[in-house]
């Protein structure tokens, strides 16, 4: 399984659950990587929702793993993207022309996670239409406070901007308003007094 556990953590960490069939004329599924672990257990819960569901899926390290047997639910749509941004207009487009009601599930990593409901809550649609579900990795997406440069993926901490080149510890202070957690420089009192880099969850 690609389940983790988070530790618990500070107010503005975001919390995962487990994602639950909900009542809904359409349905908009955005999922990357083992997070399609989650929609097919959703779809395995509740037989024939994925009938009315419009599926987002970006493979990443999962490859064609999980693409047949998404497709065999046979949703209203399936679109297999390259990339998050690849997919992003798709998903501005369907969060624009959806109506009343539309039910938002999110799963996967939290970089993935993050950016699609930050375009959900920016479309209007409230928090309470939108779940989540972690599966798969635990990289982060980390946004310099220094620089504002963002870098995809970090699973450590301290780790180098890819911006910037500062050494940044990575904080859990998470910002809704970016899709990101911070990185505050780790040796800006004492430049080069860098302690050994570690797993963000060691």
């Amino acid at each position: 399984m690609s389940r983790f556990q988070f530790p618990k953590s500070i107010h503005s960490r975001p919390v995962y659950g487990t994602l639950a069939a909900r009542p809904g004329k359409a349905h908009l599924m955005v999922a990357d990587a083992e997070g399609a672990e989650a929609l097919l257990d959703l779809a395995g819960s509740a037989p024939g929702l994925m009938a009315k569901a419009h599926v987002i899926y970006i493979p990443g390290d999962a490859g064609e793993r999980y693409i047949p047997r998404l497709g065999a639910h046979s949703p209203t749509q399936l679109y297999i993207g390259p990339s998050y941004s690849a997919a992003v207009p798709r998903l501005r487009k369907t969060l624009a022309d959806a109506h009343m009601g539309l039910q938002i599930y999110l799963a996967g990593t939290e970089g993935l996670m993050g950016q699609a409901m930050l375009e959900a809550t920016s479309a209007g649609y409230p928090a309470s239409a939108i779940q989540t579900e972690h599966r798969g990795s635990t990289a982060r997406r980390v946004q310099c406070v220094h620089c504002k440069g963002t870098t995809e993926n970090v699973t450590t901490t301290p780790f180098i901007c890819a911006h910037c080149g500062l050494n940044l510890f990575v904080r859990d202070h998470y910002s809704r308003r970016l899709a990101a957690f911070q990185g505050v420089c780790v040796d800006a009192e004492d430049p080069g007094d860098v302690p050994e880099s570690e797993g963000l969850y060691q």
